[in-house]
């Protein structure tokens, strides 16, 4: 290397590292608002990390070498869609690349709540405080996967969508593979909307629905049309399901009628320094999330949610004084184990409680599957159970289950959790899906199979994008560009195959 090669690289460094401090002195402006430091400090780092050297042992891929992929999300909470949402995507990839070319590994946000999951995956324990953290780990990888549905939105947490945009543009900074898998963007808070702009701008993000990708496109982010990845998820067999719903008090005969509650408007989770500096010492808040995070409340939020899953109590009870049926409550994450408490207190009868807290993602999805129909506030309750054909309405608090009902001809049976006439109308859907259920199953079948042909083009688009970045990989023969959606997918369990056979004809057409 020539002394003036050296001299550039130095002074390159010397720039990346002058602009690392800026982007942090720039977050101190926030005052205690940690959320903005959070993405200035992350910022930094992407910024650190254009100057770095990359051609370590290990962090550049070379032919003869498993890829190694790291997994960004938020898996270990035991929220049942985020996890199975992941479990489908190593088992895609392990059969696109095969396990010998592939190494993957997976943060989690607490070890425990993933042990038994995602088989071959090496699980990395995501720390709360994490730009070093994956200023470190990304250099180490040759791809990033930012892997949670609710990818770019504040409507949850700013910290979640600020990590994966993090490990993307990371990633990205390195001139590495950087993809965001089926998730979604929304409404953003205008710092991590900057973020996502000045950061993504090299990712490939495969978008679930259209709406994502306007949201992408007007911050010149490049997307493609996919969709979610748990259409392929293989449950713990029907007797599982029937065995628990028997120990809370099924017959065995009743239809099951799922009610899946959250806690509809104690979201975005936001920081308080000086209320988790508090609760450090000892003081006790029921809206404590985690670290300095905390959850909206106030008398109104909680009068608003007694309100929304009251309308839920009311219909159901409604329902079954003229239908002899099973109620449960599920939580599909193990947040939701409060608003499933408070739905069987406000309904006042027998009803079984099935919450992701006692009950692995296998055995809840066995659950819900033995459901006669579902009304549900939880996106991957709807999607994990649709493979079964179970009929079933949304009450939602965002537009993801808005978009999956007009996906799927019933726009009608999406309701909203602020609705004065919710209970009403929460009613009325329960009546239809006990009338049409039949009918209604049809159009469900139809959409499950056109999401796995998406699906199987989303693998499609992904080995097309790692070829652009390494076309000396060993893809065997028929796997990328010409191929055949379907022959990108993992291995369908047999009632996803069946529904194949029977609609298959019709959606390739």
């Amino acid at each position: 290397m020539t002394t003036a090669t050296t001299s550039a690289l130095l002074k390159g460094r010397e720039s990346g590292f002058r602009r690392f401090v800026k982007r942090i002195a720039e977050s101190a402006k926030g005052g205690l608002d940690a959320d903005k430091a959070l993405m200035g400090s992350m910022a930094g780092f992407i910024e650190l990390a254009k100057t770095r050297f990359v051609h370590d042992a290990g962090a550049v891929w070379t032919p003869g070498r498993p890829l190694k992929i790291l997994f960004a999300g938020y898996s270990g909470t035991r929220n049942t869609g985020a996890d199975v949402r992941v479990e489908e995507m190593v088992r895609q990839f392990r059969h696109i690349f095969g396990d010998e070319f592939v190494e993957m590994s997976l943060l989690t946000i607490d070890p425990e709540l993933s042990r038994g999951y995602f088989r071959t995956v090496r699980q990395l324990q995501l720390p709360q405080i994490f730009p070093k953290f994956l200023f470190d780990t990304v250099h180490q990888q040759h791809a990033v996967i930012a892997c949670e549905g609710s990818m770019f939105k504040s409507k949850f947490a700013n910290a979640l969508s600020t990590m994966m945009v993090g490990a993307l543009g990371l990633a990205s900074a390195e001139g590495k593979i950087a993809v965001g898998y089926g998730g979604e963007a929304g409404n953003m808070d205008p710092t991590l909307e900057d973020l996502v702009r000045k950061y993504c701008q090299d990712a490939l993000i495969i978008a679930r629905n259209a709406e994502s990708r306007e949201v992408l496109g007007k911050l010149g982010v490049e997307s493609r049309a996919g969709t979610d990845t748990a259409w392929t998820f293989e449950p713990a067999s029907a007797d599982v399901g029937q065995k628990l719903l028997r120990d809370a008090g099924w017959d065995g005969e009743k239809p099951v009628v799922a009610l899946c509650p959250i806690n509809a408007f104690w979201w975005p989770v936001k920081p308080d320094v000086l209320k988790g500096a508090l609760v450090a010492f000892g003081a006790k808040d029921k809206s404590h999330y985690k670290s300095v995070y905390f959850h909206a409340d106030s008398k109104e939020i909680r009068d608003k949610q007694k309100a929304y899953v009251g309308a839920m109590a009311t219909a159901m009870r409604r329902f079954a004084d003229e239908h002899d049926c099973f109620p449960i409550a599920v939580g599909m994450e193990q947040l939701d184990r409060r608003a499933c408490e408070m739905l069987r207190d406000l309904y006042g009868g027998e009803m079984g409680i099935f919450v992701s807290d006692e009950h692995e993602m296998f055995e809840m999805v066995s659950v819900i599957r033995q459901a006669k129909m579902m009304v549900s506030s939880r996106y991957h309750a709807m999607v994990t159970s649709m493979p079964g054909l179970v009929p079933s309405a949304g009450i939602t608090m965002d537009e993801r289950i808005r978009n999956l009902m007009i996906d799927r001809g019933t726009a009608h049976l999406s309701l909203s959790v602020d609705d004065p006439d919710l209970a009403d109308k929460t009613y009325d859907v329960l009546v239809e899906l006990h009338r049409d259920g039949e009918e209604l199953k049809a159009g469900i079948g139809r959409t499950v199979v056109k999401n796995l042909e998406r699906m199987g083009q989303m693998g499609i688009d992904f080995v097309e994008h790692v070829k652009k970045h390494h076309p000396d990989f060993p893809f065997r023969d028929g796997i990328g560009a010409g191929g055949d959606p379907w022959d990108h997918l993992p291995p369908l369990p047999q009632d996803v195959q069946a529904l194949r056979d029977l609609y298959g004809a019709e959606t390739e057409k």
